[in-house]
């Protein structure tokens, strides 16, 4: 899969942006705050339709302007152009010039695979950091996970909201709180299922990948869920003995939207006693699993988006990355400085220069 080309309207300090891509290699380099991570911000925009700074959505639309637009045309087995509208109230994505009314019929179209520098600091992050990366791996391979993993958190917000309504009236009926129970469940088991499955497939690409960088085997990634080894009675019976202690918190306390996911390398928790070079190692081996997997299981070579990395690794973990990245991968490169790179790499790479919101090729 390759974006041939990108045109912005008024995004971030972008007036106006058009762009052509080399199929493969490309490195954009300037100082910081020009605008290079903005360039592959838009790409991944245009894919998920929200930026992966995790800022509010109508900061990326350039200041005293309505609206940003990205278009992209994007190569897989056939061309296809891309197109997102932005407002500060609103969102319209179109292919191929056809507007396409549900979001969850437009995601996973464009597969990005972001490997930044605060996925570095994912092991000790939240187990809520951790969940958006694997929802959003996991809504690139299935549509369904994510409608499933929507109404679930509507049915989620509703029972929360009824919960409180319980707490200040006790006299409220408990059925419709059992109604919403037995639909968190099913909907949950389904999420749960999706989750499970992907992280048996991709921790053995994690276990090979760590085991060719550094030679250790033993590198494991844990799946830790509420639903784990429970059948629906069991689940049932969880939440009738929780129960009342959801209604006096107002909150369902249980349930996959408290999952988490943890790396062990021989049975030691690495947010406990890795080192920092092998909690490195393990998110390298861990992107690079991203990209087996969609290679492996989906038949697609997704857009490898390496977004100012370098700069937090040493020489040796910056080829140990690039060890992975075969010519078939289109790749982007984010850098204030080109001698952290390969020479291999630069020779090979289109080079674009930042410098305040204007982009030249070198």
């Amino acid at each position: 899969m390759q974006i041939l080309n990108l045109k912005l309207l008024n995004f971030r300090n972008y007036e106006k942006l058009d762009i052509q891509f080399n199929p493969s290699k490309n490195i954009i380099i300037g100082k910081n705050g020009m605008g290079k991570t903005n360039i592959v911000e838009a790409i991944y925009v245009l894919a998920f339709t929200k930026s992966f700074r995790g800022s509010r959505e109508d900061v990326i639309i350039k200041n005293n302007t309505d609206l940003t637009r990205i278009e992209g045309t994007v190569k897989d087995k056939f061309k296809n152009d891309y197109k997102i509208i932005i407002k500060s109230n609103s969102k319209k994505v179109k292919i191929n010039n056809n507007n396409i009314d549900r979001l969850s019929d437009y995601l996973s179209n464009i597969n990005v695979v972001l490997f930044n520098s605060e996925d570095l600091k994912l092991i000790k992050d939240t187990p809520g950091t951790r969940r958006k990366l694997f929802n959003i791996e996991l809504s690139q391979f299935s549509n369904e996970y994510l409608k499933l993993l929507n109404i679930y958190n509507k049915v989620l917000k509703q029972r929360n909201t009824f919960l409180k309504t319980l707490y200040y009236n006790s006299n409220a009926s408990l059925d419709f709180l059992n109604i919403l129970t037995d639909q968190l469940i099913e909907i949950g088991l389904k999420v749960f299922e999706y989750r499970k499955k992907f992280i048996e497939d991709i921790s053995v690409y994690i276990s090979n990948n760590y085991k060719k960088i550094t030679g250790k085997e033993g590198l494991k990634l844990i799946y830790k869920s509420d639903f784990l080894d429970k059948t629906k009675d069991d689940l049932k019976k969880m939440y009738l003995k929780d129960q009342q202690r959801d209604i006096v918190l107002g909150k369902t306390n249980k349930g996959i939207h408290h999952d988490d996911y943890e790396f062990s390398l021989n049975n030691f928790l690495l947010k406990d006693y890795g080192s920092e070079g092998e909690q490195k190692n393990t998110i390298i081996s861990l992107k690079m699993a991203e990209l087996d997997i969609f290679r492996e299981q989906r038949g697609i070579i997704p857009i490898l988006i390496l977004d100012d990395l370098f700069s937090e690794l040493d020489e040796e973990k910056i080829n140990n990355i690039l060890s992975f990245i075969d010519d078939d991968i289109q790749t982007f490169v984010t850098t204030t400085e080109l001698n952290k790179l390969s020479e291999y790499l630069i020779k090979n790479s289109k080079i674009f220069v930042v410098d305040s919101g204007k982009v030249r090729e070198e």
